[in-house]
């Protein structure tokens, strides 16, 4: 697999959302995806440049809260739910099939309006238990992302 530009990277975002039933929010991706079709994942995407260009930078030109605004984005358009205050989870890198490598900013929040209405990146969703989604056919690592949002979860 040949990467053209070693530096450069697709940013992506994903939320693993909760509600106060204990469940959590799964999403199954359209199978004309690039990167694992049909698996069942979390919602989530890319950070695009608009999630901070049109909005005022500092004074030395930097953008505050670009992920975080990207996300609480994401999450609207992908399942039309808002949330409240994403914390960090952890980051992951790969390489897509077409050779574009990625890196995953996961973060976790809590559940706060809307009804799940999916975009087209999605075909199916379910709100799960952790025990219910130890039987779902996830990429790899997200089933494991939902247990530590889990414990953190418990734990307070």
């Amino acid at each position: 697999m040949e990467i053209k530009d070693k530096e450069l990277h697709r940013i992506s975002i994903t939320a693993i959302i909760y509600n106060d039933e204990g469940k959590y929010l799964v999403t199954r991706r359209s199978l004309q995806k690039k990167a694992f079709p049909g698996k069942w994942t979390v919602p989530g995407g890319g950070l695009e440049v608009d999630d901070y260009m049109n909005s005022k930078p500092n004074k030395d030109g930097q953008w505050y809260n670009a992920v975080s605004n990207a996300l609480r984005r994401e999450v609207k358009e992908e399942v039309n739910l808002e949330t409240e205050n994403p914390e960090y989870l952890l980051d992951i890198a790969f390489i897509r099939p077409d050779g574009i490598p990625v890196v995953i900013l996961s973060y976790f929040a809590k559940y706060k309006s809307g009804d799940v209405a999916l975009d087209k990146d999605s075909i199916a969703y379910k709100w799960v238990t952790l025990e219910e989604a130890k039987s779902i056919d996830f990429i790899d690592g997200i089933l494991d992302e939902i247990k530590m949002v889990d414990d953190i979860i418990k734990a307070r």
